[in-house]
């Protein structure tokens, strides 16, 4: 960030299919800001950790969905970990921590009530509030609790299970006492998940994956929390008990294309009695402090694991970041360091 400037990223065209560098987005060079260009209840924020999710993709088209897309020219959105760094809000004074969701840009204000405040508990860092604790973590609570309803000696299976979501499922799942099935992109990713105690996992580019699959669910499935789609929820379908519950988070193997496939075995939905339902976690935006508090606590006590991909660079990096995130080079959640800040990590 030059000396009176700072940096952020637009969207410049909406892409058709793949998110293409270069074109997709543009860096927007604007005039920086002060204290004096604060109304009362704002506050400045410098952004340190940018969260990448997969939901972005879905933002950039222009459809009806449960945000409104991005505008051509807007700054794309996303949270950020950030530092207040001057204000004109009782609630937050300078130097205070906060996630907020300020979009991809070095610099911002944003009302004070936006803001959350960054608490970091025991066995906690700064950037957990994006992760384990922010969005992603409360995705998994919501949707394996409330949507699953997962119980004790429930087969699980969860897509994506190496991921920032999947990850915490996998492990709320062993909490509840479920027996759980990961699947994700590569060996070193199912070795970590056998890390957290999945009872087992398997690597979906596996060419035998369809009887290594079966095999795992000679037991049939309870629970299924669906991060991907494709063919893994279609095998799925077909190795569903009666009455199963789909959780149906997301479907990244779908997002980068416009001919979306829907899974061919649908009438087992009706044979087995299947309730697939999708869910958005703002919905429980009201239950979110509880929810923390349970997380912070199995944090704390070490009962959560977690693994961070994070990418250097600042916020040229975010655009390459946001491609690579669809070809899985992130294990937990990917974040883009926006500005080192060195007290953070003592926090």
């Amino acid at each position: 960030m030059a000396q009176g400037t700072y940096q952020s990223v637009v969207l410049a065209q909406r892409p058709n299919e793949n998110i293409i560098p270069g074109e997709t987005f543009s860096i927007k060079t604007n005039p920086s800001a002060t204290e004096s260009d604060l109304k009362d209840g704002q506050v400045l924020i410098e952004a340190l950790y940018l969260s990448l999710d997969p939901a972005m993709r879905g933002w950039l088209n222009d459809e009806r969905s449960y945000l409104p897309p991005v505008q051509i020219g807007e700054t794309m959105r996303g949270a950020v970990v950030g530092k207040v760094v001057a204000t004109k809000s009782s609630d937050l004074s300078i130097g205070s921590y906060v996630t907020v969701s300020a979009g991809w840009t070095e610099l911002a204000i944003v009302n004070a009530k936006e803001c959350q405040k960054t608490d970091v508990p025991k066995n906690g860092k700064v950037t957990d509030a994006l992760g384990v604790l922010g969005l992603t973590g409360l995705t998994a609570y919501f949707g394996l609790i409330d949507i699953g309803k997962v119980k004790a000696g429930d087969n699980v299976v969860v897509t994506g299970a190496a991921g920032a979501t999947g990850s915490v499922v996998c492990q709320i799942a062993k909490l509840k006492g479920a027996n759980v099935l990961g699947i994700a992109g590569s060996d070193d990713k199912v070795q970590w998940l056998k890390e957290l105690g999945c009872d087992e996992a398997l690597n979906y580019k596996d060419p035998d994956l369809k009887n290594k699959f079966r095999a795992a669910t000679k037991d049939y499935i309870d629970v299924f929390f669906d991060n991907v789609g494709g063919e893994v929820l279609d095998m799925a379908l077909t190795r569903a008990k009666e009455h199963a519950r789909f959780v149906m988070c997301g479907g990244i193997s779908q997002y980068n294309t416009r001919d979306q496939k829907g899974p061919k075995n649908y009438l087992n939905i009706v044979k087995m009695r299947i309730r697939m339902e999708g869910f958005i976690v703002f919905d429980y935006a009201a239950q979110f402090s509880t929810a923390r508090k349970e997380l912070s606590q199995w944090l704390g006590e070490g009962k959560i694991q977690r693994k961070e991909t994070i990418l250097k660079g600042g916020l040229k990096a975010a655009e390459q970041g946001l491609v690579n995130l669809y070809k899985g080079i992130n294990t937990g959640k990917l974040l883009v360091e926006i500005k080192a800040d060195p007290q953070s990590s003592r926090l």
